[in-house]
């Protein structure tokens, strides 16, 4: 641990677990001004403080008091080499923590004034303690959900069914028509599904269904959390059977532009609600807590909200897992009379949990059509945390499922290697449309960003390979024919997003160009109008969610990561549509599938 890390005004409880790595400088100097203000002067309350500030900065929207312990920290390795036992820190006895809790002016607010930075809440599952903040945003979300959720919009059952008919005329069950009769006779709809069970072919239909119910004067406004998830729901949308009826025009927008952000918030709010009947927001597992709240305060009470997305992959980077919440709490509200009467029969097959999800509007969609049944019941192995099953997938091999040793890396290099030769060679011949297909046959994935495991370190061994085959030396950073390319910022006016990746090519006048796949027609950038890239030989994990490859390569990182998790896993085996490559350990693979992101939230919990 060096020096600059460590929060000079931290003392006692609070300095050990900043020296010991737990606590974050940042979480010290919040825990111990906030003490200041209200004038708190308990340890186990300052302690409690910094580490609900470290809580909601690792993802969670508050802090388990009972679970304290069970903190997702990386193995703190001392100057002797030695790794540190977390259990020997100060950690605060439970009932005397709660008790300081209970009385301190941070919770019920003191002499000092109003300020109350944060809310204890008990539940049956044990006491949470909030920054004011989260917990305002928490019942906010509740509130509106809850709201939505009693209030059935009146539709024709008759007219329904006939517009069912139309756009499923097969009178096998179908889950894909339930998701689009439960969109239309709910205010809320959760569609969710892993990748290629058909969320987006169910949102066009749905789409289709309103228009021919309601006209086509219809407002929607489609919107994804990333640039990047906004241009593909959009083409995705638009290249959907012309038959639907469905508008060319129709636009997608992040949620930030969606709201209206600007410099003193969003524009769109609890008092200034957004024009549209309709709003749809794909990959949501991506959308924080923060942003769903701005979104449901911004709602019309009668607009139509679409939430689609996959629970089971990695949550938002900043706090919460609202997705995942929604589709977990308890459904209290009662059933819809008129959803039973249009598609009744087709719940036969359900699953008593399936058909308690749908009273709340949540549909599991759960045929999968982009997958070949290897990879598809690998990635079912991880959801359902059956450890043994994956390792017997991954043993057991074959065309689409490899596992190597983690220095067993000859396979992977010749990949990266032809791949890079095979994308350059296009990309100097100027054919833009094979070079952009051909980068997306292979992908490296990664946890980390840093060290042996990470992004920067593969990227290094990529260009060292390639370098060596083609006989001189790569330079990341010139803008050569044939280099991936990864967009690092949103850039509204150049249409290309956080997230994309490209291809440098040659015209056929000799000018190098960007290249981005979009749709039938290639986007075509001069360097000039690039302002934040970088080399893609290698991606983060996080990164890749919402994309899809025809080979991924998944190093995995040692099993003490906390980044290791059975999201993460579900997350990178998902993003393959023809072969998956585990890099890794038993004991890595086995602790990923075992360990589950803890986000700790009072919404799941009703």
């Amino acid at each position: 641990m060096t020096e600059a890390r460590v929060a000079q005004r931290g003392k006692g409880a609070v300095r050990a677990f900043n020296e010991a790595g737990v606590l974050g400088a940042a979480d010290v100097h919040i825990a111990v001004r906030l003490a200041q203000m209200a004038g708190e002067e308990s340890p186990d309350a300052v302690l409690a403080t910094a580490l609900a500030v470290r809580a909601v900065r690792s993802g969670s929207v508050c802090l388990e008091l009972s679970g304290i312990r069970d903190i997702g920290v990386d193995a703190v390795v001392a100057e002797d080499g030695t790794e540190l036992d977390l259990d020997t820190l100060p950690w605060p006895e439970p009932g005397a923590l709660l008790d300081a809790l209970r009385v301190s002016p941070l919770v019920v607010g003191g002499p000092a004034g109003p300020l109350r930075p944060l809310r204890l809440v008990d539940t049956d599952d044990g006491p949470l303690l909030y920054l004011a903040k989260y917990h305002r945003q928490e019942e906010t979300v509740r509130r509106i959900l809850d709201a939505r959720a009693g209030d059935h919009p009146d539709v024709d059952a008759d007219a329904l069914r006939g517009v069912l008919a139309e756009l499923f005329p097969a009178p096998e069950p179908d889950r894909q028509r339930v998701a689009v009769a439960v969109a239309v006779t709910h205010r809320t709809a959760v569609i969710a599904g892993g990748p290629g069970t058909g969320k987006t072919h169910t949102v066009a239909r749905i789409l289709a269904a309103l228009r021919r119910l309601h006209g086509d004067g219809l407002r929607i406004g489609l919107a994804a959390p990333t640039g990047k998830a906004a241009a593909r729901l959009q083409e995705s949308v638009r290249a959907q059977d012309e038959s639907l009826g469905l508008p060319q025009t129709l636009a997608a927008a992040t949620l930030h532009r969606l709201l209206g952000w600007g410099h003193n918030g969003p524009r769109y709010n609890a008092t200034n609600h957004l024009p549209y009947d309709v709003v749809v927001v794909d990959e949501t597992s991506m959308v924080s807590l923060t942003l769903m709240c701005q979104l449901l305060d911004a709602l019309r009470p009668h607009a139509r909200l679409i939430l689609v997305g996959d629970p089971n992959q990695l949550a938002s980077v900043d706090a919460g897992a609202v997705l995942a919440d929604i589709v977990d709490r308890p459904v209290t509200v009662a059933a819809n009379p008129v959803l039973d009467r249009v598609v009744g029969a087709d719940f036969d097959e359900w699953s008593d949990e399936d058909r308690d999800r749908l009273r709340g509007g949540i549909v599991r969609l759960t045929r999968g059509w982009r997958f070949d049944r290897d990879i598809g019941a690998l990635a079912d192995a991880v959801r359902d945390a059956d450890e043994d099953r994956v390792v017997e997938l991954l043993r057991a091999g074959g065309d689409q499922i490899e596992f190597l040793a983690p220095d067993d890396v000859d396979g992977l290099r010749r990949e990266i290697v032809d791949t890079a030769i095979a994308v350059a060679g296009a990309a100097e011949a100027g054919d833009v449309s094979t070079a952009l297909e051909l980068s997306d046959r292979h992908r490296l994935l990664c946890a980390h960003r840093d060290g042996p495991y990470g992004v920067s370190w593969w990227e290094r061994a990529s260009l060292e390979w390639i370098g060596e085959a083609v006989g001189h030396r790569l330079d990341p950073d010139a803008f050569s024919a044939g280099r991936p390319l990864l967009v690092t910022a949103n850039d509204y006016d150049a249409r290309i997003y956080n997230g994309d990746t490209g291809v440098v090519v040659r015209r056929g006048d000799g000018e190098l160009v960007a290249a981005f796949a979009r749709g039938a027609e290639p986007l075509l950038l001069h360097p000039s109008r690039l302002s934040s890239t970088q080399s893609v030989y290698a991606m983060t994990i996080h990164r890749s969610q919402g994309s899809q490859y025809g080979t991924v390569s998944v190093v995995l990182p040692d099993e003490r990561s906390s980044l290791l998790t059975r999201e993460l896993l579900y997350t990178a085996i998902t993003r393959a549509k023809d072969k998956v490559r585990i890099i890794g350990t038993e004991d890595a693979v086995r602790e990923g599938v075992r360990r589950k992101v803890r986000r700790a939230s009072g919404l799941r919990r009703g």
